[in-house]
């Protein structure tokens, strides 16, 4: 911590503990800081222990702490605790780590000392795809590039088992077992998987995990292989950072159950849990009483770099939680309900903080379900204070019982231990928002926003409706008279009949229910009861189940319900973002032109968190969001025109109806299967298993060496050139002399715009590129997989074909080089700039960089010459992260703009920096023209000017070293 700091004297001992030494910062603020909300108390000592005068200074500190006169008029520094990434967002952190090694010792210092400043924990789960389904090889887009049918053997040393026959021990086994023998389908293939033991139902004996997850584990080691040996590499040679390898989970999940101290201790030095992360789900610990969201690459890196984010100080909504909710209801339900009532109370931008006698009838996993649907109500994170449930759930996670006496007493003493019993006084919010657990019912939510709930006993009337409505947010205009089509499909030999409203994709997928064992046994046990009854899923529907983590798996399995969902079709897939973020595999054709054919509405229900309209499959138009097991339940019924409460899921054995009802698990039931199976050793032997890896992971050769040796030939991973001009000593700010403009841009100009993202088009810079190198077009990939190679995204920087530049007139990723008056790529231009030693700047209208934080549309200006952008406005984080990078953002005077001013665009720019800046100045601009005009260069405080001088934060961090 800063040595120095101005609060070392409120260091103190620990009650009965006098080793463990913490800042006591309850006592700085007396009656004040009683009132503060908890997360904002987290923030007030953060700010205490990182006090060091420049990055935090006293007057930060305060400022929090008079949080109520103060919130939404100030900005704030926060230093988390840790950071998480995931793949997609974390190799351009890393590669950047290995290019400041790279720099650091051609600049003559010792690449060694390049570490991250702050713990970090990157997880590689954003490579999953599905690819196989149902056991079956599927036509699947293969972004991941190469030939799909390839033989993956030699990608990974794991070699398939051959699969067992059907257990013969007990009459009634479906499941494959050891019982059995290999005589039979010995065209199948299969392999334990170390994290999942799959049962046998009767025997309990361990079986194959399903061929599923092996084929999709192969496609995933195969397109990735380069990544990850990168990865591999940083986990050997960076200090400071975690790599989780690929098939143990994704970031949030990992996040909770695997990398979270709740209470931080570093030589004895107590201090709370904070995390920021690239996963719009980092909210998630905020169920456990750990202070985390998410944020932008480039502010996780200078997080890591040992730089403070900063947030303008939040309000904080209480969420006043009262009475117990009904036992039919889930944690979905609960999500979904408070998510309503939370976006009808416009949390957006602020913190939410949940308080009331209901809180304590929510379980760290209802907790945690909903903290991680705060991005879906738009509040910055959802807070659950640590109270006596937390400490519970984390006993019965394997907490040593030491270290959970001392975080109890820790979190007494600095007052962030939330109890019911306690007599003190809540604490003061912005405002208050009060939610009855007794009047949430089970709904569903859809069909094209998860905004849109609707109560299962409506499903079937509200679908009706919205077959009837116009198109919009809810309506499909479908005409009357062919609201009842049918449209009759053969399929493996049998003829189906499909209509509006007929499910075509069931997933129960992780990314809001992994974490909470009763709505994912729920489905289970509901599976069970479906197949003793005779029930069975029709075989076109695309089903898949993606846990999220082994540890879903082997509770499952534990339980002995696995089987049964995968008898329903729901089999694992893998671990990692999937159907959610659109990455299923098609439909059969057969199915794919009988909707095409009939315009039918088909339908998904999916335990996502996202549903927007083709966003899950581009024929699929109507997607829901429901609870575990009422996907399965609808996937059975195969439709959602149905009445639960009136008519039958399907027929069973002997021809009997029968009814959701029948089928639906108890709460007893729920209860008794989740205190026999979900217990601490499962938490602890699954810890055990994801710090030994798994065998391809372990396996997989990369290199030792303390640089990283680039491979030239490499179309992933590539040394980009932030740390070109690198010295030991800054130079004043050069002026830019006779600059041209790139691009004269409107206003509302977004990060979608600017960043490279999605698929990579044919025509594109970045695929002239890629082509060059003798990469196919099926090879390609996507941007997000090649963020490690600054050729490609550089070159799809401003690619974006919605791209609206003046000089052109019409959307496209074009602009004009003045110089030779050729109309060219945005890359190609800048290109021909640089060659010419041309500076270029953007000319932009109000509001430049909105939308989501993203490193690459500051990464990819910068790389592509532009030494400033001059707009009407700017969003407050791009600026920033302009400045982060080493681009000066300036602004028109209030009233001025390009077209007041008489500008066209066409002329050259000078702009002279004074030897000294100061926050807020007004500088000059002169025109080829001779035009004369003044613009305000927006640094807001002496750290942001300190960085720009330096050239961005990379740079600045990297003089430490020299």
């Amino acid at each position: 911590f800063p040595p120095g700091s101005p609060y070392q004297p409120v260091i103190e001992a620990l009650g009965n503990y006098p080793q463990k030494k913490f800042y006591n910062v309850s006592k700085l603020g007396g009656a004040k800081y009683d009132t503060l909300p908890y997360s904002i108390r987290v923030l007030f000592e953060s700010s205490i222990r990182n006090c060091d005068g420049f990055l935090v200074k006293e007057t930060d500190a305060m400022n929090i702490l008079d949080w109520k006169t103060k919130q939404n008029n100030v900005e704030v520094p926060f230093c988390p605790a840790r950071v998480v990434l995931q793949d997609f967002t974390g190799i351009p952190a890393m590669v950047d780590f290995a290019a400041m090694r790279e720099a650091v010792r051609n600049a003559g210092g010792d690449p060694m000392k390049v570490n991250p400043a702050c713990p970090t924990d990157l997880t590689v789960d954003h490579s999953l795809q599905i690819d196989f389904s149902k056991c079956a090889i599927q036509n699947a887009p293969n972004p991941g590039g190469g030939d799909s049918q390839k033989p993956m053997a030699k990608l990974s040393p794991l070699k398939a088992q051959p699969r067992k026959l059907p257990c013969r021990g007990q009459t009634g086994c479906k499941g494959p077992c050891s019982a059995g023998d290999s005589s039979r389908n010995s065209g199948q293939f299969s392999a334990q998987i170390e994290n999942t033991p799959i049962l046998c139902p009767f025997h309990l004996q361990p079986v194959p995990e399903p061929e599923t997850v092996l084929k999709n584990q192969e496609m995933e080691f195969g397109r990735n292989r380069e990544r990850l040996q990168f990865f591999k590499w940083s986990s050997k040679v960076f200090k400071n950072i975690s790599i989780i390898p690929p098939e143990t989970g994704m970031a949030h999940q990992v996040n909770l159950e695997y990398v979270s101290r709740v209470v931080f201790e570093v030589k004895d030095f107590l201090y709370p849990d904070s995390v920021v992360g690239t996963d719009s789900h980092t909210t998630m610990v905020n169920g456990l009483g750990i202070l985390g969201w998410g944020v932008g690459g480039i502010e996780t890196e200078a997080v890591m770099l040992g730089m403070p984010v900063t947030l303008t100080l939040p309000e904080v909504v209480g969420c006043e939680l009262t009475g117990t909710a009904s036992p039919l209801a889930t944690s979905i339900d609960i999500v979904l309900s408070i998510t309503k009532h939370l976006r009808q109370a416009d949390v957006a931008g602020k913190f939410v903080e949940f308080f009331g006698s209901g809180v304590s009838q929510l379980s760290v996993a209802d907790r945690t379900t909903i903290a991680n649907m705060c991005p879906e109500y738009g509040a910055i994170l959802s807070f659950f204070p640590v109270d006596n449930v937390t400490l519970k759930h984390l006993k019965h996670t394997g907490f040593d019982k030491a270290k959970l006496e001392v975080m109890e007493a820790y979190l007494k003493a600095v007052k962030l231990f939330r109890n019911d019993e306690s007599s003190s006084r809540e604490p003061e919010y912005s405002q208050v928002v009060q939610i009855s657990l007794s009047s949430i019912i089970p709904y569903v939510s859809g069909p094209k926003r998860s905004q849109d709930r609707v109560a299962v006993n409506n499903m079937k009337s509200d679908f009706q409706a919205c077959l009837n409505e116009k198109s919009g947010v809810k309506g499909f205009q479908i005409a009357v008279e062919k609201q009842n089509d049918i449209v009759p499909v053969q399929y493996e030999g049998n003829e189906y009949k499909l209509s509006h409203g007929c499910i075509v994709i069931a997933a129960v997928i992780s990314c809001t229910n992994n974490c909470n064992p009763s709505v994912m046994l729920a489905a289970g046990l509901l599976a069970k009861k479906a197949v003793e009854a005779g029930l069975v899923v029709k075989p076109y529907i695309r089903t898949s189940l993606s846990p999220g983590s082994g540890m879903v798996t082997h509770y499952l399995s534990s339980s002995g319900v696995l089987p049964y969902l995968s008898k329903l079709g729901f089999e694992v897939v893998g671990y990692g973002c999937s159907t959610c973020v659109g990455n299923t595999a098609p439909l059969p054709e057969a199915i794919r032109n009988a909707i095409k054919q009939g315009d039918i509405i088909a339908c998904g229900v999916l335990s996502g968190t996202k549903n927007f309209e083709g966003r899950i499959c581009d024929c699929v138009r109507a997607n829901y969001l429901a609870s575990p097991p009422l996907v399965v339940a609808y996937a059975i019924a195969g439709t959602v025109r149905i009445d639960f409460e009136t008519e039958p899921l399907g027929t069973g054995f002997n021809g009997k109806s029968i009814y959701l009802r029948d089928i639906w698990p108890t709460r007893r039931e729920l209860h008794t299967v989740e205190e026999e199976c979900v217990i601490s050793s499962m938490f602890k032997e699954l810890k055990e298993k994801m710090e030994k890896g798994n065998k391809r992971w372990n396996l997989l050769e990369a290199p030792e060496s303390t640089l990283f040796p680039w491979d030239l030939k490499s179309t992933y991973i590539r040394c980009p050139s932030f740390f070109d001009k690198l010295a030991k000593e800054p130079v004043s700010p050069q002026p830019i002399e006779n600059a041209h403009v790139l691009l004269y841009l409107g206003d509302s100009v977004t990060t979608d715009h600017i960043s490279p993202a999605g698929s990579i088009a044919r025509s594109s810079a970045a695929a002239k590129y890629l082509t060059n190198k003798g990469l196919t077009p099926r090879e390609f990939n996507s941007y997000g997989a090649r963020r490690g190679n600054d050729a490609v995204m550089t070159r799809g920087t401003f690619a974006n074909i919605k791209l609206l530049n003046k000089f052109i007139g019409k959307p496209a990723p074009k602009t004009i080089h003045f110089p030779s008056g050729q109309t060219l790529d945005v890359f190609e231009a800048a290109e021909l700039y640089q060659k010419e030693g041309i500076p270029v700047i953007i000319l932009a209208g109000r509001k430049y960089g909105l939308g989501s934080s993203r490193d690459w549309a500051a990464k990819g200006p910068f790389l592509l010459g532009v030494k400033a952008v001059l707009a009407e406005s700017y969003e407050k984080v791009h600026k920033s992260q302009l400045i982060g990078i080493g681009i000066a953002p300036l602004q028109f005077l209030p009233g001025e703009n390009p077209s007041i001013l008489g500008l066209t665009g066409r002329e050259q720019f000078s702009i002279l920096f004074p030897p000294e800046l100061s926050p807020g100045m007004t500088l000059d601009i002169k025109t080829s023209t001779g035009k004369v005009f003044s613009v305000i260069a927006l640094f807001e405080n002496d750290m942001e000017i300190t960085l720009y001088k330096y050239g961005g934060s990379l740079n600045f961090v990297a003089r430490r070293f020299l």
